[in-house]
């Protein structure tokens, strides 16, 4: 039986983080104190003039790689989740994979908005799983302060930039355990970018459309819903997971996911406050993070949690 196992994260956040202050002082009508009570946020990163999802995407990948102890040549397969890809064509993975100095294995994008990391994971797994390939490079990567509206304060201050990688490698022991990726269209509304490239011209908004409230209340029982499906699948209880890495949108959303599987906070993983939401990149910049500051350890059960615009949402229980 193949499997497939983590052996390496990596993560590139770019420039220096900007404070909520620091918002305020750019002009944004806002406090600190607002953007804290409501959803955790301490600060998140920019890019800068020039940075790209690709070259965040490849920093990620080479931290992930370091951290494996593998070659980019080791590699067959790569995916990035992203909605903010560099340009309309060749995909982001392509340009990722040309900056790491590889070729002629599979490089493709999956666009599931935040959920994109966890359905990118399922798709490697299941390549590995068939024995067609044997390491792949799963990458979240974002800059979605390009598709920010920066005069409405009730989105601008929800997001930041930056990348997230793996290295998923086939095994004879599992590590992923099971998975569940879900998505409900009729939801689409409540968190988009309505717009399109037509003629030459852009139509529609460029710009984060959502329904806060709505994002709410679908993300918390959804998340809690897939939650308990993996671990049925996997045959295990909540009480046995060591850690939840759920999608970093909000901690009001983290927490009431974690009081729904009746999780103490302190099993929880939290970035939002300093990465902001990162969409697709946020549930492996949380996890590169734990993984380095020794927090999850070889062996742990660890739950990661995507959800976002689609609506699409998701899971995948991890044996590190």
């Amino acid at each position: 039986m193949i499997y497939s196992k983590v052996v390496g994260t990596g993560s590139a956040l770019p420039g220096e983080p900007v404070t909520n202050d620091d918002l305020v002082a750019r002009g944004i009508d806002t406090t600190d104190s607002w953007i804290m009570e409501r959803t955790g946020i301490r600060a998140r990163h920019l890019a800068g003039e020039g940075v790209t999802s690709s070259q965040l995407g490849a920093q990620a990948a080479r931290k992930a790689l370091e951290a494996a102890g593998c070659a980019a040549a080791d590699v067959d397969l790569i995916i990035v989740a992203t909605s903010t890809p560099d340009q309309v064509f060749p995909s982001t993975a392509c340009l990722v994979q040309s900056a790491l100095g590889v070729s002629g294995f599979p490089a493709f994008d999956v666009q599931a908005v935040c959920s994109g990391f966890v359905y990118a994971l399922t798709i490697a797994d299941k390549f590995i799983r068939s024995g067609s390939h044997r390491r792949a490079l799963v990458i979240g990567a974002e800059v979605f302060s390009r598709i920010i509206d920066w005069n409405d304060r009730r989105t601008c201050v929800l997001f930041g930039d930056g990348a997230g990688a793996v290295l998923l490698e086939a095994s004879d022991s599992p590590g992923l355990l099971a998975t569940s990726l879900r998505a409900d269209g009729s939801q689409h509304e409540i968190l988009e970018v309505p717009g399109n490239i037509r003629n030459g011209h852009f139509e529609g908004s460029p710009f984060v459309h959502m329904d806060g409230s709505a994002v709410f209340k679908l993300a918390v029982r959804v998340l809690g819903e897939v939650a308990v499906e993996v671990l049925e699948q996997a045959g295990l209880a909540p009480d046995q997971l060591d850690w939840l890495i759920p999608h970093q949108a909000n901690i009001r959303i983290l927490q009431a996911t974690a009081k729904r599987l009746h999780l103490p906070f302190e099993k929880l993983v939290v970035t939002v406050d300093r990465h902001g939401n990162t969409s697709a990149a946020s549930v492996p910049l949380a996890l590169d993070t734990a993984v380095r500051d020794g927090r999850v350890k070889p062996g742990q059960y660890v739950m990661l949690q995507g959800v976002g615009g689609g609506f699409t949402w998701g899971a995948a229980l991890l044996r590190m």
